[in-house]
């Protein structure tokens, strides 16, 4: 997690001021790709800070030095890094960022666009793959969870594939749009088994199934993949991935 420093955009804004008939913000970053986002007038006048610190130094270069968008609860692609301008504009700039980029493509051929909040999600970090477990025996599940719509209300794990669920225990403190720590305790027998958590949010949404995930969102998903991620223990106490 980080703590970041800045000037509130909601004031820069006021301070130049905004004229009638503005609704939206082209923020544009001085990468190589120059990479641009159209953000709600709405949203900047809310929460976003243009931040020049991180954990109480100055922006390092690979986190956007000098300056940066923070826009808490919403995907990391709209939190622009090398800020370099800012621009009020009366609709969206439909940028390549925003049209051939970070879009979901629909059965029917239509887009899905705009997806800025990040939705409930939670990961499994141990066991995970890569990771092996010693033998049967007593192991701690541990993973994050997080959501852009609010705090996280409940993380339940499963240890059958999904058939039966477990409450687990969310670490405190659990604030809006943060990453909130969950564990469970688990006794292996020793044979095969899949591991996978989900979440749910004090809006009631709850992290999808992988198939949920596709009725939403179509198969070309990556860009907004918030879908339960399953592992499967196998009985030699390695862990591997589950193909979706």
């Amino acid at each position: 997690c980080s703590e970041w420093s800045g000037v509130r955009l909601a004031l820069l804004l006021s301070e130049a001021g905004v004229q009638t008939g503005a609704k939206w913000i082209l923020a544009e970053g001085a990468d190589a790709c120059l990479m641009q986002r159209s953000i709600p007038l709405e949203k900047a006048m809310d929460d976003i800070i243009v931040a020049y610190g991180q954990n109480g130094e100055a922006l390092r270069p690979a986190q956007g030095y000098p300056l940066r968008l923070v826009i808490p609860g919403w995907e990391g692609n709209s939190n622009v890094k090398w800020l370099q301008r800012l621009k009020l504009v009366d609709q969206p700039y439909m940028t390549r960022d925003e049209s051939a980029k970070y879009t979901d493509s629909m059965p029917d051929g239509t887009a899905r666009q705009f997806t800025f909040v990040m939705e409930a999600k939670s990961v499994i970090t141990f066991p995970s793959g890569g990771q092996k477990l010693a033998g049967a025996g007593w192991y701690e599940i541990t993973g994050l969870a997080w959501s852009g719509r609010g705090r996280i209300e409940r993380v339940e794990v499963s240890t059958d594939g999904g058939v039966t669920w477990q409450d687990a225990a969310l670490s405190e403190p659990c604030l809006p749009a943060a990453i909130v720590r969950f564990r469970l305790p688990w006794r292996w027998d020793g044979r095969e088994a899949i591991v996978e958590s989900r979440a749910t949010d004090e809006s009631g949404y709850v992290q999808p199934t992988h198939e949920a995930l596709i009725a939403v969102r179509g198969a070309n998903y990556e860009y907004h993949n918030n879908g339960i991620r399953p592992w499967k223990v196998m009985a030699d106490g390695s862990v591997t991935d589950v193909p979706a």
